[in-house]
């Protein structure tokens, strides 16, 4: 369907944006550890960030090189997974999870005069975040949200009781409500929440909060929110069913209705995206494994979205 966006390096979960007419992407990068894998994610051990950027989809990519590096985060211990980024105040934010030195994921923030960096990490990590794949939305109106979280090994299961607990299992039984992601607006410095985060609710179309054992529509990780006719899209990652799915809303807070499937499973275990729209058409980015054939060897790809004339997507099969 289409082709690796670079082919020099492993890149993943590519947060797009457009940013002065020019498409920015964000990716995690993937690099060989020789580590078993397993369900916590641990071979995914990625140690810094490289900004890819193109004019137009199909045109030329530039990767701009290494922008953050995890030694040059004070509190990083390991892992630098899935980031993204914004602009606002005349400077760029790159937002990006890894764990503590005590092995704990937190979300960090990074600034930067150039969309493409290099970066500089503010010294502490943002106060009450965790858990992984922060995703920033400003809104029409100039307000700025955070949308975090990712269970099993992003430890969101982790804090359900507001501190940190490494005891609890990887998400509710079968019957249970399904973890939601979390979401917090950002201070207009853009380096802090301005409020406590708040769980995001996820309903069936009878309004019901989907259950931890439906795992086709239940979140798992990898949220992205944009806007289409005042509406609210929140999609987001199966996980271990491997789908690409959305919900709509009327408020950045929720609760989501969800909607349908937007992409089917790509190669590869883990799918992780996001939406722009550039020159009147809509577009998703997302990886696979097409050049290593490996999970943890990941290759960022885009595709054009289709919408379809109630405001949903054509299931898009890679």
């Amino acid at each position: 369907m289409s082709k690796p966006l670079i082919k020099e390096i492993y890149t993943a979960d590519p947060s797009a944006h457009v940013f002065n007419n020019r498409i920015y992407i964000y990716p995690s990068h993937d690099i060989e550890t020789g580590m078993p894998e397993n369900d916590n994610g641990d071979h995914f051990a990625m140690r810094d960030y490289h900004i890819l950027s193109m004019d137009s989809v199909g045109g030329k990519v530039t990767d701009h090189g290494v922008a953050l590096d995890v030694k040059d985060v004070p509190w990083a211990g390991r892992q630098m997974w899935a980031p993204d980024a914004a602009f606002k105040n005349g400077k760029y934010y790159l937002y990006f999870p890894v764990k503590d030195k005590q092995d704990v994921f937190r979300i960090g923030v990074a600034t930067s005069t150039s969309p493409t960096g290099p970066f500089k990490a503010q010294p502490k990590p943002i106060e009450g975040s965790f858990s992984i794949d922060p995703a920033v939305f400003q809104d029409t109106n100039g307000a700025s949200y955070m949308y975090v979280g990712g269970i099993w090994g992003g430890q969101l299961q982790r804090w359900k009781t507001g501190t940190y607990d490494a005891s609890v299992k990887p998400e509710p039984g079968p019957n249970e409500v399904a973890l939601g992601p979390r979401v917090a607006k950002m201070s207009n410095d853009m380096l802090s929440f301005a409020e406590p985060v708040k769980e995001v609710k996820i309903l069936d179309e009878n309004g019901k909060p989907l259950l931890s054992g439906d795992n086709k529509r239940r979140f798992f990780e990898g949220g992205w929110m944009h806007k289409y006719n005042g509406k609210y899209y929140f999609s987001y990652s199966t996980g271990d069913t491997h789908l690409l799915v959305y919900a709509t809303g009327d408020s950045p807070y929720g609760p989501f209705t969800y909607k349908g499937v937007i992409m089917n499973p790509v190669q590869g275990w883990t799918t992780h995206h996001s939406i722009i729209e550039k020159d009147g058409k809509w577009y998703i980015f997302y990886h696979d494994t097409e050049l290593s054939g490996k999970t943890w060897l990941r290759n960022v790809k885009v595709t054009e979205l289709k919408r379809t004339p109630d405001g949903g997507f054509e299931t898009i099969n890679p």
